[in-house]
């Protein structure tokens, strides 16, 4: 073998190699970040988890509004790449605990009874006005001693949580997405989907809660969306007292 035919085939087998290594390095890093994202939606691969869906609050029909759809769509797509299987059921059709399936909670308490029953176990900080009065306060949260209206389509909030607290270890967490209205529904689906890396690097597998403003959602839809504050504390602490009002 001459020169030349040797440094040929030592060229071809370099380049095999570094091929080699460089596509054993890509599936290791593709792999490492699908495991982090197994572990912080608590969605191993073949796994099995809800999609728990409210009713229209405006529709006298069991319908679902349609930013909804839209949002079971975005978290659809994410449980897929996953390697998991999601099951949707209704939010009056729920009648399991927690903690043996992930959960992903869409809608307000007014319309969505499992979303009120995990707000009232697990985040006893905060209050959301469900009557159905028109009033400056109507659909307003509360957030210890933190209020939050909403001016439909101009300033709307959403609550966007993690929970896993006084569950055993290796339970299943619950996301809930609670807003205003459908639209910052999607939206908190749609800041999930886009951040929860950023968001497990912070967090790691614990708790949170974030409040989420969606801004002028009039124009620009569900995409537009501000991290007002983590209110994880405020919303697993009690609501503070009243202060006591002493007429002059």
């Amino acid at each position: 073998m001459n020169d030349d035919v040797r440094n040929i085939v030592l060229g071809v087998v370099a380049a095999g190699l570094s091929a080699a290594l460089g596509w054993v390095a890509r599936t290791y890093l593709w792999r490492r970040k699908l495991r982090r994202r197994q572990a912080f939606f608590g969605l191993p691969e073949n796994s099995e988890c809800l999609l728990v869906v409210n009713r229209d609050a405006g529709s006298a029909d069991l319908a679902v509004h349609r930013h909804d759809v839209f949002a079971l769509l975005e978290l659809s797509a994410l449980i897929k790449d996953c390697g998991a299987n999601a099951e949707v059921i209704t939010q009056d059709a729920a009648r399991q605990g927690f903690g043996e399936r992930t959960e992903f909670c869409v809608g307000g308490p007014g319309s969505n009874r499992r979303m009120a029953a995990h707000i009232n176990a697990m985040l006893p900080g905060v209050r959301i006005n469900t009557d159905p009065e028109p009033g400056p306060d109507k659909l307003a949260f509360q957030v210890g001693a933190e209020h939050y209206r909403m001016e439909s389509g101009v300033t709307e909030y959403v609550l966007l949580a993690r929970l896993t607290a006084g569950r055993r270890r290796g339970g299943r967490p619950v996301f809930l997405f609670c807003g205003q209205r459908a639209i910052t529904n999607q939206a908190a689906t749609r800041y999930l989907v886009r951040h929860h890396e950023r968001l497990a690097r912070k967090h790691g597998n614990n708790s949170f809660v974030l409040l989420l403003k969606v801004v002028n959602s009039a124009a620009y839809g569900p995409d537009v969306v501000d991290l007002v504050a983590d209110v994880t504390r405020a919303a697993q602490a009690p609501l503070p007292e009243p202060e006591n009002v002493t007429a002059s």
